[in-house]
């Protein structure tokens, strides 16, 4: 049987039940804001009063009036950051002090889109002063040619700090995915005796084996050869710049230097809007590649891949992958019939909505059917899932398409 619960026990539960209705309180009241309207009662003081201030000084601000009753019912909430430079550093360090990183990422980027305060960002100070992060990039590269050359330096050492960050995160697994994924296409089946992969060949006999004799017999036989080695493989990134890809460019620029530093992959670099921009050469460092973009203006994808196409020398040993949301500017017909032809002549066609951690953008939903008819599906891709698309498509095999659902 169990023991009776004491006087002292039940006053101990109580306690703990008081103690979990006053911080669900206290979390509502910091969601809510405050006010007669929030109906918490809770009242803040020390550092909840401070994280309360710098949430109100972003979120304040509401569209309309505020519903319930009370003295300040009807009555906006002003945001409290306004243009100030200093208020706007000194919230800043506020939010980099009361908030986790992740959290400090997602605040700075409802400033800059419901402030207006992105110009802001022009002065070195502010930009010292940000957690920097993908979306921060994305902002610097639409303000292009307004960043003065005083925060050009600034400007360049933040995104350096993001680039290398996404390098070493990223960089590695991909090198070791696609070299598997070259190793394997280039694998032949009669090879000399000292290019014999043993572990691939047992693999691929086991149904040949003699349990009489303890081995197996094997029939085929599967290698590396040397004269396949000397075959590179050709990958053309065609990135649509318009201001709704910034992070899509980022990460882009990222996975284009991460490649072409691969001995046995020639890559190319293509950014388009209307007009096209072949950043190739720029591929030793992703910041100038970055810096070598401009956010915004049209789209034309037919332009863009006609320039692709004009570059392409083995069409057998060719990735070409598209990165846009594929709202056409130009000619749709022509840029469908490129397609089929690019992949009439062996070229292996990818077509990315988006390759970023987003989730899936908004996109021209016609012209990703019509694309998936002809044999290339357009899905958005995480950078996580990017190397093993890529190693797919230089092994020939099915995409990896995420489930949408």
């Amino acid at each position: 049987m169990a023991a009776p619960v004491t006087g002292v026990e039940q006053e101990q539960e109580q306690e703990q039940e008081q103690d979990q209705d006053q911080e669900r309180l206290r979390r509502w009241r910091l969601v809510l804001g405050g006010g007669a309207a929030d109906g918490t009662g809770c009242a803040l003081s020390g550092q909840d009063a401070a994280m309360d201030g710098a949430l109100t000084a972003l979120y304040g601000k509401e569209d309309g009036p505020r519903r319930g009753s009370g003295p300040r019912a009807g009555q906006e909430r002003a945001a409290g950051l306004g243009a100030s430079a200093p208020s706007v550093a000194r919230w800043l360090g506020d939010i980099r002090t009361y908030f986790p990183s992740s959290v400090v990422q997602i605040m700075q980027r409802d400033a800059i889109d419901r402030l207006g305060l992105a110009t802001l960002l022009l002065e070195p100070e502010m930009l010292e002063a940000v957690e920097a992060d993908v979306h921060l990039v994305g902002t610097l590269m639409s303000l292009g040619k307004e960043m003065p050359e005083t925060t050009r330096e600034t400007a360049r050492a933040v995104v350096r700090k993001v680039v290398d960050e996404l390098e070493k995160r990223l960089g590695t697994r991909t090198r070791a995915t696609l070299t598997g994924a070259l190793d394997r296409s280039a694998r032949v089946d009669r090879p000399r005796h000292h290019d014999i992969d043993w572990n691939r060949t047992v693999a691929a006999n086991l149904k040949h084996y003699l349990p009489e004799y303890r081995t197996v017999v094997p029939e085929r036989l599967v290698g590396y050869g040397r004269a396949a080695r000397s075959v590179r493989k050709e990958v053309v990134l065609c990135v649509d710049q318009s201001g709704s890809m910034a992070a899509s460019v980022v990460y882009a620029s990222v996975f284009g230097a991460v490649l072409a530093s691969m001995r046995s992959i020639d890559t190319r670099l293509v950014v388009f809007d209307t007009a096209v921009v072949d950043l190739t050469d720029l591929l030793d460092d992703p910041v100038d590649v970055i810096f070598g973009t401009r956010l915004g203006g049209g789209t034309d994808i037919n332009r863009a891949l006609a320039y692709c196409q004009s570059r392409i020398t083995r069409p057998a040993e060719t990735v070409v992958v598209l990165i846009s949301d594929l709202y056409e500017g130009g000619i749709r017909d022509e840029m469908l019939q490129r397609v089929t032809a690019m992949k009439a002549s062996g070229v292996r066609f990818v077509t990315l909505l988006a390759l970023s951690d987003e989730g899936v953008p908004a996109y021209d939903r016609e012209h990703a059917a019509a694309l998936a008819a002809l044999g290339a599906p357009a899905f958005a891709c995480t950078p996580d899932l990017f190397p093993e698309v890529m190693a797919a498509a230089i092994e020939r095999r099915p995409l990896p398409v995420p489930d949408p659902g």
